[in-house]
């Protein structure tokens, strides 16, 4: 049976981060053990890319506290790995008299957060920098850029190999068994001991660590974020990001515009209760997963709460006009012809017992565990800082 000194389950943005930072402060072994056939498959690969300011988190959080310094830790590693990226900005924009308040409140934060260079815009300063919104009021946030992440993640798992970690694919976690001195882990396809076990599985984060003997506190609800993207012929309306003011009841940013590394512009995405942990289409159903979801007492407070949204958010699923209807909110020339179904992307959103959607970051510890529970956006921008968070604290269990 092979031994290691720490085992990470997960092999998305935050487990291999996680990873490299421990092995850049110590010279320890260290195993990643993964479902899938390749790392970043999921939440990881499927997001819209972006860099996060850190304007939207409350001064103090741990969103804010580790968004702001993984985005200028991700910028410096982008720089040094020669990955390729973005620091093109973006604008948040109000429509209406209504989104005011928000506004104000989130030139507060991110001035409280210490972003550089946030500017108030007129109605013609948004227009300035984007010709084809319409707006009566917005924040430029010079910090934002824009990476692909999956790109993001090879680069950590080829530094990760390059120092001796080694990461198991097509391996499912499936039990524990806990030892007076060492952890016994077991996959379908091997067993293997380690001294300190870090769950960082993401859409499967907390079965992990109820398997583990850990009670989670919360329920992994998934939401399928669907984008549209923009024909070629129309990407031009798009100078770079544009943002609605978010619904401060939702840890969701709305309905937005993202230019893509890659050249292209994503329209979205909505916020869809999803019938599956990895359910990319509405076709996709698992019964365990639907059965976990609907007997969960929190997620039934949570729909009594917030069930016209989830309406609302379902029907924008099926109605390519109504998804069109709230892109023409920041650009109004915006039509159906213009843009095509793109891809979704699943976002494991933490749930407690009284039906509150978590929205900072949630780590759960034992003597010889670390259990990741909830990591939202933007936990990408902010991998290294998260990473170098979750090692420190691995790196202390070892020394007891």
């Amino acid at each position: 049976m092979e031994h290691f000194d720490i085992i990470i389950i997960g092999a998305g943005i935050v487990g291999t981060a996680t990873a490299m930072s421990i092995l850049n402060k110590k010279n320890l072994s260290i195993a990643i053990i993964e479902t899938e056939k390749e790392p970043a498959l999921h939440q990881t690969g499927n997001n819209s890319g972006v860099i996060h300011s850190g304007l939207y988190y409350k001064p103090g959080s741990l969103k804010a506290k580790n968004c702001i310094d993984g985005r200028n830790k991700l910028y410096q590693f982008c720089k040094e790995n020669d990955l390729n990226y973005d620091q093109c900005g973006k604008l948040v924009v109000a429509t209406n008299r209504k989104e005011i308040a928000a506004l104000n409140e989130l030139e507060r934060r991110g001035k409280a957060n210490g972003l550089a260079g946030v500017k108030r815009l007129t109605k013609n300063e948004i227009e300035e920098y984007e010709p084809n919104v319409k707006g009566i009021d917005g924040l430029y946030v010079p910090e934002t850029g824009i990476v692909n992440y999956k790109q993001v993640t090879d680069k950590y798992v080829e530094n990760i190999i390059s120092r001796g970690g080694v990461l198991f694919t097509n391996n499912e976690f499936q039990s524990l068994v806990n030892k007076k001195n060492e952890l016994i882990v077991s996959t379908n396809h091997k067993e293997i001991t380690t001294k300190i076990l870090i769950n960082c599985g993401g859409l499967y984060s907390d079965r992990v660590a109820s398997i583990c003997g850990v009670d989670p506190e919360i329920k992994i609800i998934p939401f399928r974020g669907e984008y549209y993207e923009l024909k070629k012929d129309k990407r031009a309306l798009v100078k770079n990001l544009i943002y609605p003011v978010p619904d401060p009841q939702f840890p969701f940013l709305g309905v937005h515009f993202t230019r893509m590394i890659n050249g292209g512009v994503e329209a979205g995405p909505n916020a869809v209760l999803a019938l599956k942990r990895v359910g990319y289409s509405l076709k996709d159903i698992s019964i365990r997963d639907v059965s976990e979801m609907f007997t969960y007492n929190g997620f039934w407070k949570m729909a009594a709460k917030h069930y016209k949204m989830e309406l609302y958010e379902l029907y924008r699923s099926f109605s390519k006009k109504a998804f069109v209807k709230a892109l023409n909110k920041l650009i109004p020339s915006i039509t159906e012809d213009d843009i095509f179904r793109s891809g979704a992307g699943v976002r494991a959103q933490a749930l407690d017992k009284n039906g509150n959607l978590i929205d900072d970051f949630f780590i759960k510890e034992t003597k010889r565990m670390i259990h990741v529970l909830n990591a939202p956006s933007p936990a990408a921008t902010a991998s290294l800082s998260i990473g170098d968070y979750i090692s420190d604290k691995a790196i202390a269990k070892l020394k007891v």
